[in-house]
């Protein structure tokens, strides 16, 4: 009769776990909703800003790095080399760079710019840094599916290798929630970290071959980049597979996913520590 209670018991337990988790999914899902309706609220084309933001962006460096640089690909796996071709390629790693960098950006002040909901004593303060960073993810999708349509019509074929997206965009959310916590949990108690994390990423995009291809990078450096930098990886796996159709730089994917992932715990539980204290100086 006693292991059938401790079984009940255990079994109450774990449902009630399972209960606050699909809880706070649930409630997590709601922030990101309203905020990305919050975003565009009032304006005449909604949610498709996002898309002509990045594809004004895709303009502006398809312009300045292939017709004024004259920077040119090689080993595209038969793709024709012109300057669509270059756009496709270079849009493919600047949407998970902007992703990244806005996710992060946002994050850094979602716990200062709530103060209401930082002092109240229910409310989940670990889902503050990820709405940003999920908002982000989702808004890059528009571009992400006019990204594939357009190979699609470029290349008259659809890869199997997209099946592969939610893995890569699981590493990218590592990453970027991982520094996420750690730029949020931090600004509460100094101010300039949104300011420094500007300087920063504008230093990490030249260092990451977004705008120029690995091979211009001298071969001595070229696998220190690889296997240092976790966004030189993942907008080459971006571009692996969705342009090429076939991953080319598993090691390099592998070793960013550990990388993201150390950064998330270490992220995280530096923000866990310092949660306590949120309310106080806010």
């Amino acid at each position: 009769m006693r292991g059938v209670v401790r079984k009940v018991r255990r079994w109450r337990g774990i449902s009630s776990i399972d209960e606050q988790l699909w809880t706070k999914f649930d409630l997590l899902r709601t922030l990101v909703r309203r905020d990305l309706e919050a975003r565009y609220k009032g304006s005449v084309l909604g949610n498709l800003w996002p898309l002509l933001n990045q594809l004004s962006q895709l303009l502006i460096y398809t312009y300045v790095f292939s017709t004024v640089l004259k920077v040119k690909l090689t080993n595209l796996n038969g793709l024709p080399a012109n300057d669509f071709t270059f756009g496709l390629w270079l849009f493919a790693g600047l949407l998970p760079w902007i992703a990244f960098t806005g996710g992060l950006m946002q994050s850094a002040n979602s716990v200062l710019g709530q103060p209401n909901l930082v002092k109240k004593v229910v409310f989940p303060l670990a889902l503050l840094p990820l709405v940003p960073v999920l908002s982000t993810i989702v808004e890059s999708s528009f571009g992400l599916m006019a990204l594939i349509f357009f190979v699609a019509v470029n290349t008259h074929t659809l890869h199997t290798t997209l099946a592969l997206l939610p893995l890569i965009w699981l590493t990218q959310l590592l990453l970027t929630a991982g520094l996420g916590y750690l730029a949020a949990g931090l600004t509460v108690f100094l101010r300039d970290i949104p300011q420094t994390l500007g300087v920063i990423l504008n230093i990490w995009f030249y260092l990451t071959p977004l705008v120029y291809p690995a091979s211009a990078i001298p071969e001595q450096w070229r696998s220190l980049v690889f296997w240092l930098n976790p966004m030189a990886a993942i907008a080459e796996v971006y571009r692996d597979i969705v342009l090429i159709g076939e991953v080319k730089h598993w090691g390099e994917w592998g070793v960013a996913s550990a990388i993201a992932t150390i950064i998330f715990c270490f992220g995280f539980t530096v923000y866990k520590r310092l949660r306590p204290a949120f309310a106080d100086v806010l």
